[in-house]
C-alpha cells in the first residue's frame, strides 16, 4: 500500500487505500479505524462504511471495541468447552475408597481429615505429596525423622490451625534426631502459649523436599452456597494472605479452563524461565487442577480443601501440606447435585453394533459436536428436517446450534449416534433429546435419523437410552408432538407403548405420551 506525499494528507485517498488493502488481503485481520475530525474526513469515513470497515471518531472508542471482540472471543471459547467428565482420573474403586475415609471422619464427628487421611485422599486422585509420620510424643517424632532420613521437617499436627507458620508450628530442615526431640518439646510449648484452646495431636514427621527452583502455589477449593464448589489458583506460601493472588473457576475443569486460570494470576509470569530459573512444568499444574476438579466433584462431603504450598519446578509438582474440611451429606441428594454445572456424563458412552452389522457410538452430545451437528442436518433430506422440525428448515442457526450443542445436562439429555464413513470420518447419523418441563416432572422428546441409515434399529436405540436416562431423573411422564405423515415416528412410539392422541383444533399434528413409571 503505497502512497505519494500528496495522497498521505488526503483522507479520502487514505481511506480508499487502506480499503483496497483489506479487499486485496486474504485472511486479513480486523481492521479498526479512527478519524479525528469532522468535514475533512467524512467522504473517508463514508467510504469505510460502505466497505464494512469499523470506523470510529476517538482512538479510545476503537480500542474499546477491539476489547469487546477480544473478550467475546474468548466468551465462544469458554461456551465451547464441555464439562470435563467426572471421576476421568481415579477409578470407582479409588472413589470408594476415599468415601470410606470421609465416611469414617463424619461418622467420628470430625470437620476435619487427619494428616494420615489427607495423604491417603489425595493420593486417591493421583495428587503426589511428601511422606508424613504422625507423632503424638517427641520419641515417637525421633524415631519417624531417623526412619525417613535427614534432613525434616517438623509440623503441629492440628486440622484446625490454617495457618502453621504463625504460630511457630513449622521447623524446617532438621539434621539430627536429638534436635527433633528438642524442637517437639519447643513446639508444643509455644502452640501451648499462642493457642491454648486448640486441640493439638502432636507433630508430622515429613522429609525435606529438595528443590532450588520451585515457585509456591496454592490450589484449593471452596463451597459457595448459590454455585457449589469452587477452585482457586494463585500464588502460595506464607504470603498467601497479603499477595491475594488467585483466579477461580467452577468445576468441573478441563485443560482449556484450567490454563485459564493460571494464566489470569500474577504468579503465572514466575511460571516461565528467568534469571537462571528453568520454566516450571505448567502441564503439571493443570493436571493437579484437573484432579482436584474430580475430587471435589465425586467428593460432595468436601466443603474446603487447601493445597499450600503445592512446589512446582521442571520437573514437576509436589504437594507439601493440605488440609481438607468435611461435612455429611443430605440423604436425599443426587449424584452432582451439589454442583453448579453437571459434568459430561462419560458413563453413559456405549459402543454398540446394530442389527444389521454396523458399529455405532452412542453418547451425550458435547458443544464441540457442533459442526457434525450442522453437517448432519445438512445431510437430512428436505422431508426429514420438515418432519422433524415442523417447517421448511434449511440450515440451523447460530441461536439454535448453541441450543442443541451446548446442554444443562442436569435438566435435559441429548444422545447421538456416531460412527465412520468411508474415509475414516467420525460422522453422527442419529440424534434425539429431551428437555425437562417447568413442571420438573415431564419431559419433552424428539428424534431424527439421517435417510441413509433408517431401518437399522437406530430410532430403537435411541429412544430406549433416552427414556432409561430420563427415568433414572425421576421424571414421570415422555411427551412429544408428530405430524401425522411421520408414520415411522408414530410406529416406533406405539412400539414403545406410547399413548397416542389427537390435538383439539390441529389435524396435522399427533400427541405422544408415555408414562415412564407404568
Amino acid at each position: 500500500m503505497l502512497l505519494t506525499p500528496q495522497a498521505m494528507t488526503d483522507p479520502t485517498a487514505i481511506a480508499k487505500a487502506v480499503t483496497e488493502f483489506v479487499q486485496k488481503t486474504p485472511h486479513c485481520k480486523p481492521v479498526f479505524t479512527a478519524w479525528l475530525g469532522e468535514h475533512l474526513v467524512r467522504e473517508g469515513r463514508n467510504d469505510f462504511t460502505r466497505h464494512k470497515i469499523p470506523s470510529f471518531r476517538t482512538p479510545e472508542n476503537a480500542v474499546e471495541a477491539f476489547a469487546f471482540l477480544s473478550a467475546y472471543h474468548q466468551n465462544q471459547q469458554l461456551l465451547m468447552q464441555a464439562p470435563a467428565a467426572g471421576d476421568q482420573h481415579c477409578t470407582q474403586a479409588d472413589a470408594v475408597g476415599a468415601r470410606l475415609i470421609i465416611r469414617t471422619a463424619i461418622e467420628e464427628k470430625r470437620d476435619f481429615l487427619s494428616t494420615t487421611e489427607t495423604r491417603a485422599v489425595m493420593h486417591t486422585f493421583g495428587i503426589k505429596m511428601t511422606q508424613a509420620i504422625e507423632a503424638a510424643n517427641a520419641n515417637q517424632a525421633m524415631v519417624a525423622a531417623e526412619s525417613l532420613g535427614f534432613p525434616v521437617c517438623i509440623k503441629v499436627n492440628s486440622p484446625k490451625l490454617t495457618h502453621k507458620s504463625d504460630v511457630g508450628g513449622v521447623k524446617l530442615n532438621i539434621q539430627t534426631g536429638q534436635a527433633v526431640r528438642d524442637e517437639f518439646k519447643q513446639m508444643m510449648a509455644r502452640i501451648k502459649s499462642a493457642e491454648p484452646e486448640t486441640e493439638v495431636l502432636g507433630v508430622t514427621i515429613e522429609p525435606m523436599y529438595q528443590s532450588t527452583s520451585a515457585r509456591e502455589l496454592i490450589v484449593g477449593a471452596i463451597r459457595d452456597p448459590v454455585f457449589g464448589p469452587a477452585i482457586t489458583f494463585g500464588s502460595g506460601g506464607t504470603m498467601v494472605e497479603v499477595l491475594k493472588d488467585l483466579s477461580i473457576g467452577l468445576p468441573p475443569l478441563n485443560a482449556f479452563i484450567a490454563n485459564r486460570m493460571i494464566t489470569r494470576t500474577k504468579v503465572s509470569k514466575m511460571l516461565g524461565a528467568f534469571r537462571g530459573q528453568p520454566a516450571v512444568q505448567v502441564s503439571a499444574i493443570v493436571e493437579v487442577l484437573l484432579r482436584v476438579s474430580d475430587m471435589v466433584s465425586q467428593l460432595p462431603e468436601i466443603i474446603e480443601l487447601d493445597i499450600n504450598p503445592l512446589l512446582a519446578d521442571e520437573h514437576g509438582v509436589m504437594a507439601v501440606d493440605a488440609r481438607i474440611r468435611v461435612k455429611e451429606l443430605d440423604m436425599h441428594q443426587t449424584p452432582y447435585q451439589h454442583m453448579a454445572i453437571h459434568p459430561y456424563p462419560a458413563e453413559l458412552i456405549q459402543k454398540v453394533q446394530t442389527k444389521t452389522g454396523l458399529a455405532v457410538i452412542v453418547r451425550p452430545i458435547r458443544p464441540e459436536d457442533a459442526k457434525m451437528e450442522v453437517d448432519f442436518v445438512d445431510n437430512l433430506s428436505e422431508r426429514s428436517r420438515y418432519l422433524r422440525f415442523m417447517g421448511n428448515l434449511q440450515k440451523l442457526s447460530p441461536a439454535m446450534l448453541s441450543r442443541f450443542t451446548q446442554i444443562d445436562y442436569d435438566r435435559e439429555m441429548a444422545f447421538i449416534i456416531t460412527t465412520e464413513d468411508e474415509n475414516a470420518q467420525t460422522i453422527e447419523i442419529a440424534v434425539a433429546r429431551y428437555t425437562t418441563n417447568p413442571d420438573g416432572n415431564s419431559c419433552e422428546m424428539a428424534i431424527v435419523v439421517r435417510d441413509d441409515f433408517q431401518h437399522q434399529g437406530l430410532g430403537e436405540l435411541l429412544l430406549g437410552s433416552l427414556i432409561n436416562h430420563a427415568k433414572s431423573k425421576g421424571l414421570k411422564t415422555m411427551e412429544g408432538e408428530v405430524l401425522n405423515e411421520n408414520k415411522g415416528m408414530l410406529k416406533l412410539a406405539k412400539g414403545f407403548n406410547f399413548k397416542l392422541a389427537s390435538i383439539e383444533g390441529d389435524h396435522l399434528v399427533t400427541a405422544i405420551s408415555l408414562s415412564l413409571w407404568e
